[in-house]
């Protein structure tokens, strides 16, 4: 029987498995997503935390949740992989965003006649996505500007933000005009620029009512960041509008969005970035420094698009949004939701991504 005709047997890479993850949560929606459609799937991953998941879907973890070094996790990886390979039979093989673990398999699963399909999603090209690119069979990333390499191999398949989860609901009103930014604490963020936004908004502008609520974690080594960035809000005398939640379980961030007036997102990835379609799928304005979304947010460019040399223009932006009647800044949400729908949901990445790895495009 061809891979046509019936359910795929898949061999899976994957950086974090964990339902809980405040990051990368969103693998365990793709994991359940894809198991109906495959007869089983094994799953070989960095690091492993709470599983929820059915029961064709099986992890192994190479250990760095308990603290193995990287020499360990190699090894671990190789008597994972040579073990399965030796018991299990794959149609293909998923590497979602490990190019390094798709490089060390590929001798192993072109002996064993097993395609690749590597997952991509940054602006940078380093050493590893150049011999990757040259290995792999496929690669699909969620945007044109997630991939910056040439190559015949890449597919583009949006970004698979579950929008049957990430729903607008109605906003509680409390009288406060709220700004939230979701994702980790990192210079790349440029949330020293809107915590001075906050200042000025309250400050020269009056806005009493207005409160920023940072979501998420710094990394190990961006401790000294965070740091940073509590001392500047005490140092403006703004701790009462600004709010550090920490990192919020994947499951709970929706709420965040869903309570926020807006989203703002000041980095420059150059590529998208996941919480702003996930804000947008739950019917939230968004503004964003974010290159990569010029196109997808050309429509209102004036409004929702911040030049990344320009930071000051955001209180404009702001102004904007906040003048706007109630119902109009509903159906803006609305229409930014319909985009994550038609190009960035879950439903069309499932359906895109079988093809590929069936053979079938």
């Amino acid at each position: 029987m061809t891979v046509e005709g019936r359910r795929l047997r898949l061999l899976l890479f994957n950086l974090v498995t964990d339902a809980d993850d405040p990051v990368l949560g969103f693998t365990t929606v793709w994991l359940n997503a894809l198991a109906p459609h495959c007869a089983y799937i094994d799953v070989i991953t960095m690091r492993a935390g709470r599983l929820a998941l059915p029961a064709n879907v099986r992890v192994y973890s190479v250990g760095k949740e308990k603290g193995y070094s990287e020499a360990r996790r190699a090894l671990e990886f190789y008597r994972i992989l040579i073990g399965l390979l030796l018991r299990r039979r794959y149609d293909t093989c998923f590497a979602h965003m490990q190019q390094i673990f798709a490089l060390m398999a590929a001798p192993l699963l072109k002996l064993w006649r097993v395609p690749i399909t590597l997952w991509y999603a940054h602006k940078s090209t380093p050493r590893s996505l150049v011999w990757a690119e040259k290995l792999v069979n496929h690669i699909v990333t969620p945007s044109p500007e997630s991939f910056r390499l040439p190559s015949r191999k890449v597919r583009v398949v949006g970004h698979g933000i579950d929008t049957t989860r990430f729903v607008p609901a109605a906003r509680a009103d409390d009288g406060l005009f709220t700004l939230v930014s979701v994702g980790r604490l990192a210079p790349v963020k440029r949330l020293e620029l809107l915590i001075d936004t906050v200042h000025r908004l309250y400050f020269d502008l009056a806005w009493g009512e207005v409160r920023l609520r940072i979501v998420g974690g710094a990394p190990e080594e961006h401790t000294d960041y965070e740091r940073g960035l509590r001392q500047l809000v005490e140092s403006l005398d703004i701790t009462s509008l600004v709010t550090f939640t920490g990192p919020v379980e994947y499951d709970a961030v929706v709420a965040e969005y869903q309570q926020a007036d807006v989203m703002v997102n000041l980095s420059q990835t150059g590529s998208i970035d996941k919480a702003v379609l996930e804000a947008m799928a739950c019917g939230l304005p968004v503004i964003t420094a974010n290159e990569a979304f010029q196109s997808l947010l050309a429509p209102w460019r004036d409004l929702l698009l911040i030049p990344p040399e320009s930071p000051g223009k955001l209180a404009v932006s702001l102004v904007k949004l906040k003048a706007m009647p109630p119902d109009e800044r509903r159906a803006l949400g609305q229409q930014l939701r319909a985009l994550v729908v038609e190009q960035h949901s879950l439903t069309r990445l499932v359906a895109v991504l079988l093809d590929i790895l069936r053979g079938d495009s």
